[in-house]
């Protein structure tokens, strides 16, 4: 059967994304792979990607997307079930109440945001233990590395950024996030050549946060500075690769270690 071909922001996430992969370790033979899917342009193109790439690697290993419906619109996702039918992926979806309780009177403590983002991720790890998942793949890009690393210096005084995997539960779960190296443009753009049935975000607080914030921050200063954005996406995306190199040297090592000793 002939390759689909290609468009060059579709390449770009699936030759990225099988870096990441590669680099970091992120699977390996008979995985189980939650997808987030959120419905915006990341978490689908992460799931398209991941199914062309099921076909690319050299064993297999499954997806699954899982949709937690926040419920702003219990009807948003309306069109996802049938992408998902054509697609030959499986799927679970339900609509919570995340949203509306992040921003009641219930929450005083946190940020809806963070309340809501709480939620979601605690109902996610537990789809995963309900499916006997092995990774939670998040949809993250470069960007969102960007945005994330100066929040983290800027608000919390910490130098730290995503990861582009994680374990969790004494290694019961990896969180991965295969697109954590492509720019956000190359995306967009392959969401709209693939023509995925992305929805709008019907939180009343979407861009008003203080992520929105800090990307309004960075596209000043990118104004500024001539290559201020390609120079931070460089730096920070190299500061990814060589986190993991080493990561994978010790465990490579811990494991020759563990055998020279048995």
């Amino acid at each position: 059967m002939a390759r689909e071909k290609r468009t060059y922001a579709q390449e770009v996430c699936v030759r990225a994304a099988g870096l990441a992969m590669q680099k970091a370790a992120m699977l390996r033979p008979g995985c189980r792979v939650g997808v987030a899917v959120s419905g915006g342009v990341d978490s689908f193109v992460l799931l398209k990607t991941l199914r062309i790439r099921q076909g690319i690697v050299p064993f297999r290993f499954e997806i699954m997307a899982l949709h937690c419906n926040p419920g702003f619109d219990a009807r948003a996702h309306a069109a996802l079930l049938p992408w998902l039918a054509s697609e030959g992926i499986p799927g679970h979806v339900e609509v919570t109440e995340h949203g509306p309780e992040a921003h009641s009177e219930r929450n005083r403590k946190r940020s809806a945001c963070f309340r809501c983002a709480w939620l979601r991720r605690k109902r996610l790890f537990d789809l995963c233990r309900q499916y006997h998942l092995t990774h939670l793949a998040l949809g993250h890009t470069a960007d969102d590395l960007v945005t994330t690393f100066f929040l983290n210096l800027c608000r919390n005084g910490r130098v730290d950024g995503l990861s582009m995997r994680e374990t969790f539960f004494g290694g019961g779960l990896e969180l991965v996030r295969p697109l954590l190296l492509v720019e956000k443009k190359h995306v967009s753009a392959a969401a709209r050549q693939w023509g995925l049935p992305v929805w709008g975000n019907a939180c009343p607080s979407a861009g008003h946060t203080a992520r929105s914030e800090m990307e309004a921050t960075l596209r000043t200063l990118s104004g500024a500075i001539p290559d201020a954005r390609r120079s931070i996406l460089r730096g920070l995306t190299r500061w990814q690769l060589a986190r993991h190199a080493v990561a994978t040297a010790d465990a490579a090592s811990r494991t020759d270690d563990a055998g020279a000793s048995g």
